[in-house]
């Protein structure tokens, strides 16, 4: 039976995709997370502590919490990496740091079959149900959607040839270490963090592919998302964590 991926349905039919990071390696977090209407939730395993027992263990979540679509980000553009994310189940993934076309080529080859591409054919996994579903292998190369990040000034540069790569689904600007790359790290509101996303953006959707961003707060997604960024991730549940626990501890304090 064909199954469609709800994320990359949503992105094709125009919907922008609302959605957050899961960096604290929890199930029970990410299940939490799956339950509140998001749009995608993104396990990441480049900057937080997931390995493939743990995403998988989320995937199962994501889909227990209320079938939220779960995306990995993977830890570097390897393919082994890459194909041990799709083996575990997961149907879009998130690849960090690209910086030319071939970069993204070699992206594209990771996540789909040959001859088209590279991806190891094991025969039951995860992701085809065991080997309980047949058609999967026909299927998947469709199915799959892959998000390349681009995360300095000259992948900004290069972002309309990255975008114009073939199998490349969405273009996701990583304003955090953009910013670091033009000298204001951790300044993200910086006027030439700000030209810059503008730049990425323009040149993305010019090669008629959508634009996904980070953003630090509602105010800040509210405001990309106005810009003509698709694809909007609010944060990450370990920073939403950290600020309400600071909150409460502060004004619990102030009127001890």
């Amino acid at each position: 039976m064909t199954r469609t991926n709800p994320f990359k349905a949503g992105l094709q039919a125009g919907r922008p995709q609302v959605g957050m990071w899961a960096s604290l390696a929890s199930p029970l977090a990410t299940e939490v997370l799956a339950g509140a209407g998001l749009d995608f939730i993104v396990i990441d395993s480049e900057h937080a502590p997931n390995d493939a027992a743990e995403i998988v263990a989320q995937l199962q979540a994501c889909a227990a919490g209320g079938s939220t679509p779960a995306a990995v980000r993977a830890w570097w553009n390897d393919r082994v990496a890459i194909k041990r994310i799709l083996d575990c189940g997961a149907e879009t993934v998130v690849v960090p740091y690209v910086q030319t076309p071939d970069e993204a080529r070699e992206a594209v080859a990771s996540v789909r079959y040959p001859p088209v591409g590279a991806r190891g054919a094991a025969g039951a996994t995860r992701a085809n149900a065991f080997g309980r579903e047949p058609g999967y292998w026909a299927e998947a190369d469709e199915r799959i959607c892959l998000v390349v990040q681009v995360e300095t000034a000259a992948a900004i540069e290069a972002a309309s040839d990255i975008a114009a790569v073939d199998g490349v689904d969405v273009v996701f600007v990583g304003p955090g270490d953009l910013a670091a790359d033009l000298g204001v790290i951790h300044d993200r509101q910086h006027a030439s963090v700000r030209q810059a996303l503008e730049r990425a953006l323009a040149k993305i959707t010019a090669a008629g592919k959508p634009a996904g961003v980070m953003a630090g707060s509602i105010r800040e997604a509210r405001d990309l998302l106005d810009m003509g960024f698709s694809m909007v991730s609010v944060a990450t549940e370990l920073v939403h964590l950290r600020v309400i626990v600071d909150q409460v501890v502060s004004e619990l304090k102030e009127t001890a």
